[in-house]
């Protein structure tokens, strides 16, 4: 009898580690949709028609910096205990959105035939002499 509680446990045991197997690659599966055909369930398609192409530029500076960050975030998390399912649970949805965004932003800048501003350069300014030292150069030339 005993004997027949033990292989009945060891079923069990068998059973819930099939079962987290399973469910762990089903999680992975998930994680490869990403960037494929369900990414463009996330966005409206017409959400930057309207936009003219400095707002489009804003718009794809901002979107990068976010799909940086996410990305950064989740290759944090899955630095720790069981980090790629709280990565795929925390993150993997904003990151699919940001980068559904990106990807639709971009079209809109080509097919705008938009093209990138030039970096503003700060020209440098002549410094000003201290107004004790312009009292003391205008009294000594008069």
């Amino acid at each position: 009898m005993i004997d027949r509680r033990y292989h009945l446990h060891l079923l069990a045991r068998a059973a819930a580690l099939a079962s987290l197997l399973e469910l762990g690659a089903g999680l992975g599966g998930c994680a490869g949709l990403g960037d494929s055909f369900a990414s463009g369930a996330f966005v409206d398609p017409a959400k930057y028609n309207l936009y003219d192409c400095k707002q489009l530029e804003t718009e794809r500076k901002a979107l990068a910096a976010r799909t940086a960050e996410l990305q950064g975030l989740i290759d944090k998390a899955e630095t720790g205990a069981a980090g790629s399912v709280v990565g795929e649970l925390a993150y993997r949805n904003d990151y699919i959105s940001a980068r559904a965004s990106a990807k639709l932003a971009e079209e809109n800048w080509q097919r705008s035939k938009c093209v990138a501003s030039a970096p503003v350069v700060a020209t440098p300014v002549a410094p000003t002499p201290p107004k004790s030292a312009r009292k003391r150069s205008s009294s000594a030339i008069d």
